[in-house]
């Protein structure tokens, strides 16, 4: 059986989150089950308020979360995976940059048909409302973040403290010690004052980079490439951090394509920094210094 389904009105405040549930390997299902979990898991994402912002219609936050349900443990309960991908505007620009395209292999999650999502934020009452609203405030943190330099720290906070009040939670994702790359990991490296840089690349990266590429693409390129020596600090502080797969997985294809527009001196500096950091996409590097010289 295959499942995609995908809502496209919106009834949001600050979140415009699109939902696919796919349930291609669980035989037997009951499909409108299936529709109603992606329309309540829809409903819970866009209706609910997450911040003490006004939003404008035109404001809110694109976002795509991609559910694979693998698993049928019980008639209520389901093992698989969630994909995030969080999109921004560029200024002055039609084209929209990824900010997130994140894979969480630990979904794990009960789901009784009709019965309202509930989410406490000071319990672990309901798994599957706490990893929708954990993501939905890193996915307001990223946001914030690439408008204002550390400006989503109060949404990096509130999604820790899902994190910690997830701690006896029996399902995995939540604890130190199941994994380096897990949504534990995720928040405290965001968080972590050792690996700052970060999300200043973040804030330099996007705002002071990206959205100065539209009048100014010299100059605007050139605060990109700079703001890669943050994530290069950080990388050599600790190459196995988890936000740093997070980074280049967003990023990579959008940094072949920045730089292979560039002059020859600045392809070369950021080719050593990206081959250093991300060596799983040197061959994709390559095309940087490969492309035609100004």
């Amino acid at each position: 059986m295959v499942l995609i389904l995908s809502m496209n009105k919106s009834f949001a405040q600050e979140l415009r989150c699109n939902i696919s549930i796919s349930a291609q390997k669980i035989q037997g299902a009951n499909r409108t089950m299936f529709e109603t979990m992606q329309a309540d898991l829809y409903e819970f994402m866009n209706n609910r308020k997450w911040t003490d912002q006004k939003y404008q219609m035109d404001e809110r936050i694109e976002c795509n979360f991609f559910i694979n349900l693998d698993e049928q443990i019980s008639s209520d309960e389901f093992k698989g995976s969630i994909q995030i991908q969080l999109r921004r505007p560029v200024f002055n620009a039609s084209y929209e940059t990824v900010l997130l395209n994140l894979k969480d292999n630990d979904f794990h999650c009960k789901y009784i048909e009709y019965q309202t999502l509930e989410f406490n934020e000071t319990s672990n009452k309901d798994n599957l409302t706490n990893i929708l609203a954990f993501y939905a405030y890193i996915i307001l943190g990223m946001d914030y973040d690439s408008f204002s330099l550390e400006g989503g720290t109060e949404y990096f906070q509130k999604a820790q403290s899902i994190v910690n009040n997830s701690q006896n939670a029996r399902e995995k994702g939540w604890k130190a010690y199941e994994s380096e790359r897990n949504r534990y990991w995720l928040v405290e490296n965001i968080l972590n004052k050792s690996y700052a840089g970060f999300r200043s690349c973040i804030y330099q990266y996007h705002r002071q980079g990206l959205d100065l590429m539209a009048e100014k693409a010299p100059e605007g390129r050139g605060v990109i490439a700079e703001s890669l020596k943050s994530i290069q600090k950080v990388f050599r502080a600790r190459p196995s951090l988890y936000i740093l797969q997070v980074f280049f997985d967003a990023k990579s294809d959008e940094l072949v394509n920045i730089f292979s527009k560039s002059f020859p001196d600045e392809r070369n500096r950021v080719s050593v920094i990206l081959n250093e950091c991300d060596p799983s996409n040197g061959s994709k590097y390559e095309k940087i210094l490969k492309a035609d010289s100004f």
